[in-house]
């Protein structure tokens, strides 16, 4: 048998890479992990951990003035927008130490360099050196996409988002998906004029019709607005520092800030992928099969640079599938059936299952029980905004095949929910479950 550097080298040290690299170690195996830039990856170094810290930071805004309802008083209260910033991301150097610390003690080796790919079991570090591995695992998740315009160049991302010197007094976000009503419910609650651009008529697609709608009404209620059927033309620098956006089917707009929230697009250029056979898919994607191999025997690769669903949880289920099948003896792959999701605006969402829609186009017959109502708090607070649920059931069985929910805390809730349907459990079942009292999670054992 072939002897190599190692047996595992693993190219982007983010959450599936991380996990998959930790657990081979465990395995056994001589592992070493290339990171160019921090350990951590999209989640932790800038996206899902420092973007719910803001989520927090936001909702003290409401917070503040509902409190007054329930007796309390506040002074002039203040925010600081670099102080919350540098918290935040104080938090992240604690979070890229401690995976750091978790790789190392687990004996795998950290290279703080980019690689590539550069001939059969081989890959070559920035500065010249070439390692060869018995296995290549490709972790380096994927990036914002930036549509093409004249003057894109003046917007952000999300990367940016999380370092910018000051809050912007106006802001568009171009894009109707997780991220673009995430930040847009954080800007908004800190002071900032929104404004959403979409070059559809749908907000987040890939939830239930009844939910969208309900946060769409909400944000508007808020204040945020919104410019569907909408496409770049040009952005442009104007004498004062600001920035005209010119789109299709809408007049110019003027803002301070562009935030581009568009889409990610996996990052495999210049891995060297396609010289030693590697398939990708039409957006750049590494095609896999159920256990992660790509169409090279030796390379596999897992999270957000595959054609699968992208989401933090989904990686380190995949990384550790990895590692249990090539170095544990045990194949395992992941079932990507009910994968529970949330969505962080201002009221959260959250869903897991079959929308009304796909049940009745796969199923038939299908029932729908809802629960319409407000939150008890915001009616102390006099706050006119409602929370809604909605189960979907099979209607020849009554299995629960989908739950959404938008309301406070709905994600919290969701993930005790996702086990349910997961475990295929029933609406009798649900009915059969004693309420907890006063609860808004009592609603989804009290449908009728």
């Amino acid at each position: 048998m072939a002897e190599y550097d190692y047996d595992l080298f693993t190219i982007g040290a983010g959450s599936g890479g991380v996990r998959a690299s930790r657990v081979s170690a465990a395995h056994g195996a001589k592992v070493a992990v290339a990171e160019e830039y921090r350990v951590g990856g999209t989640c932790v170094i800038r996206g899902c951990v420092p973007k719910k810290m803001l989520v927090y930071g936001a909702h003290f805004a409401e917070d503040l003035e509902d409190c007054q309802k329930f007796g309390w008083t506040v002074e002039n209260p203040t925010f600081d927008w670099v102080k919350l910033r540098d918290n935040v991301l104080g938090d992240v150097d604690r979070l890229n130490g401690l995976y750091k610390d978790t790789l190392e003690n687990h004996g795998v080796e950290i290279i703080h360099q980019r690689a590539r790919i550069t001939g059969d079991h081989e890959i070559t570090l920035a500065d010249g050196t070439a390692i060869t591995a018995r296995h290549i695992l490709i972790a380096t998740g994927a990036r914002p996409h930036v549509p093409q315009c004249p003057g894109n160049e003046y917007g952000i991302t999300s990367n940016e988002a999380f370092h910018l010197d000051k809050l912007p007094e106006r802001i568009l976000i171009a894009g109707g998906g997780y991220i673009a009503n995430e930040f847009a419910g954080i800007f908004n609650e800190l002071g900032t004029h929104v404004t959403i651009v979409n070059r559809s008529d749908t907000l987040l697609r890939q939830y239930d019709e009844q939910v969208r709608d309900r946060l769409l009404q909400i944000s508007m209620m808020k204040g945020i607005d919104f410019k569907f059927h909408a496409e770049f033309k040009e952005i442009e620098k104007t004498d004062a520092g600001c920035l005209r956006v010119s789109m299709t089917n809408h007049d110019d707009i003027e803002v301070d800030c562009v935030m581009f929230a568009t889409g990610r697009v996996p990052n495999t250029e210049g891995l060297g992928l396609e010289q030693v056979g590697v398939e990708l898919g039409d957006k750049g994607e590494v095609k896999v099969d159920r256990f992660s191999k790509t169409s090279v025997d030796y390379i596999y690769a897992v999270g957000d640079v595959t054609d699968r669903i992208q989401l933090t949880p989904v990686a380190i289920r995949e990384g550790q599938a990895f590692a249990d099948t090539v170095f544990g003896n045990e194949p395992t792959s992941v079932s990507y059936d009910h994968v529970p999701s949330a969505v962080f605006s201002h009221p959260p969402i959250a869903a897991v299952g079959m929308t009304e829609g796909e049940a009745r186009n796969s199923l038939g017959t299908v029932k729908v029980y809802t629960s319409d109502f407000r939150p008890m708090k915001n009616v102390v607070a006099g706050r006119n905004e409602r929370g809604l649920y909605k189960l979907v059931c099979d209607g020849e069985n009554g299995r629960i095949v989908g739950v959404h929910m938008i309301g406070p805390d709905a994600p919290e809730i969701m993930q005790a929910a996702a086990v349910a349907v997961k475990a295929g459990l029933t609406k009798q079942d649900f009915d059969n479950t004693v309420a907890i009292h006063p609860t808004m999670a009592e609603e989804l054992v009290l449908m009728r």
